[in-house]
């Protein structure tokens, strides 16, 4: 375990949550506990890496992070941008549909706006890998918005609504780090509706994810008991329909004329590397799409 940090410099006030998420994984996903500190350690380094207490904070934070890479060993996720990428990406956005679930289902927790407000939280994280897509920093917004509103709803003992709605009058969070959204008034129509479904469905930067996919096994929270399921109930595994694999994949002709760039390969190990992240969640529908996806990229050069 990482050794403790000395206090949190008010500059970097901003940081505390992304730090209290890479503790609270430290033990169920050190990879996450890693990048959300790296996270913290860049961005710490842009606000203030001149004053005393600034410096301090960010060398015991440095040497959480040696700590952590050594406890690490030479695990993939660390040594390779491209899988870290994938592991947080993918850990984010099951976090993500598991409160997107909750959410239209009409169940409102706590813990389901913790995986929301978490979500967010991890997506951020991944500026540390460069620059967010539209999709991710559109599932951020969406993601911190709903946390706020259905935090503030329950606070005030209001029902939330269910499911997408208008986010007006949304504000982020506020400089004490909390929620700073004021709920808005009935939900209509309107072009400041953000609609995850409007995206395609199963399609989350280039990770299929099935509509209704559990959640992770390291959820921040337990269940509450009043999110109506039943303790008794057996949850059984989702039939999977496997895609048709494309019967040219099994014969891509000559290579020869097939010239890749240093980027149609990053993008196929991208592919693989989703594969294998969603192997571990046995999503055998997200692996044999990625897959296929690797597999056409590096005969053909095209995608």
């Amino acid at each position: 375990m990482a050794a403790p940090a000395p206090p949190l410099p008010p500059q970097f006030k901003s940081l505390q949550h992304h730090l209290r998420t890479a503790q609270e994984h430290e033990k169920r996903d050190p990879v996450v506990a890693y990048y959300c500190r790296l996270y913290a350690m860049q961005t710490g380094m842009k606000i203030d890496s001149k004053s005393p207490e600034c410096r301090k904070f960010l060398s015991k934070l440095m040497d959480q992070l040696e700590s952590l890479k050594k406890q690490l060993g030479d695990s993939e996720s660390i040594t390779n941008e491209v899988v870290g990428s994938a592991h947080v990406e993918n850990y984010a956005l099951k976090m993500f549909l598991y409160a997107d679930n909750e959410d239209r289902a009409g169940r409102f927790h706590k813990n389901m706006v913790k995986s929301f407000y978490t979500s967010s939280l991890l997506l951020d994280t991944l500026a540390v890998f460069g620059a967010l897509t539209e999709e991710n920093l559109h599932y951020r917004k969406y993601a911190r918005w709903k946390a706020t509103y259905i935090h503030n709803c329950l606070k005030k003992g209001e029902t939330p609504q269910a499911g997408p709605v208008a986010m007006e009058g949304y504000e982020d969070e506020d400089e004490e780090g909390g929620f700073a959204f004021q709920p808005p008034p009935a939900a209509h129509p309107s072009s400041s509706t953000y609609v995850p479904g409007d995206m395609p469905s199963s399609n989350y930067t280039g990770i299929q994810i099935p509509p209704g996919a559990h959640a992770p096994a390291n959820t921040p929270a337990e269940v509450p008991h009043n999110t109506g399921v039943a303790s008794s109930t057996v949850v059984q595994p989702t039939p999977q329909n496997i895609p048709t694999v494309d019967p040219s994949l099994y014969n891509p002709g000559s290579k020869g004329d097939v010239r890749l760039t240093p980027e149609d390969f990053t993008r196929a190990q991208k592919y693989c590397k989703y594969a294998g992240s969603a192997l571990q969640y046995e999503d055998v529908n997200t692996a044999v799409q990625n897959l296929q996806k690797a597999l056409k990229l590096l005969t053909t050069g095209r995608e």
